[in-house]
């Protein structure tokens, strides 16, 4: 069975995931790790586009431990043919057109052709979308961003995600491969 990641939202909604790791072993690995250690616990999103996506956070979650990088999915599993990128799906955010990623994951809210390959879809919404929609219309301000050309909005009321829960079935899942980089993206704090 295919691991359900549920996203316990502070405002009694939740979005629940069924993550993909046939489609995108590593990225889904990135994803636990983080979960299972509560680093997306009482996490304000920070990242909303309106008609392109919501961008669950682009500072590694505030925190230490999700600091690091993993390759890119396709490089790495060079036999998996990614997965299209489009509402209803979940994708793991990235730097630069090399695909490098962390754990920091985002919901398109259109279609994404242009992600192929960069990032990877690791999960499909099985509950939520409605959710997912709200959060696309709440209020936003423009945040200054320290790469040039992106589009940077968060909610002037925070959305936070309470907690996030797994469910393995009984499946252990290893840490994340991670790259070996001084690289350090200047939205990390």
């Amino acid at each position: 069975m295919n691991p359900i990641a549920t996203l316990f939202m502070a405002n009694g909604k939740k979005i629940v995931l069924k993550l993909l790791p046939e489609s995108a072993p590593n990225t889904v690995n990135s994803f636990i790790y983080a979960a299972s250690r509560g680093c997306m616990d009482h996490h304000a999103i920070e990242r909303i586009v309106p008609g392109n996506w919501v961008d669950i956070s682009y500072t590694a979650f505030g925190r230490k431990e999700c600091q690091y990088l993993i390759p890119n999915e396709f490089a790495l599993h060079p036999e998996i043919v990614p997965l299209e990128s489009h509402p209803g799906m979940v994708a793991m955010g990235g730097y630069g057109k090399e695909g490098i990623a962390s754990c920091e994951f985002f919901f398109p809210l259109r279609d994404c052709p242009e992600h192929k390959g960069i990032y990877p879809v690791f999960a499909e919404v099985l509950e939520g979308m409605e959710e997912i929609y709200r959060l696309e219309k709440v209020e936003t301000i423009p945040v200054d961003f320290p790469i040039p050309g992106v589009e940077v909005n968060r909610p002037i009321t925070p959305e936070v995600i309470e907690r996030v829960s797994l469910e393995l079935f009984g499946q252990e899942y290893p840490e994340p491969i991670r790259v070996q980089s001084t690289y350090k993206p200047p939205c990390w704090p």
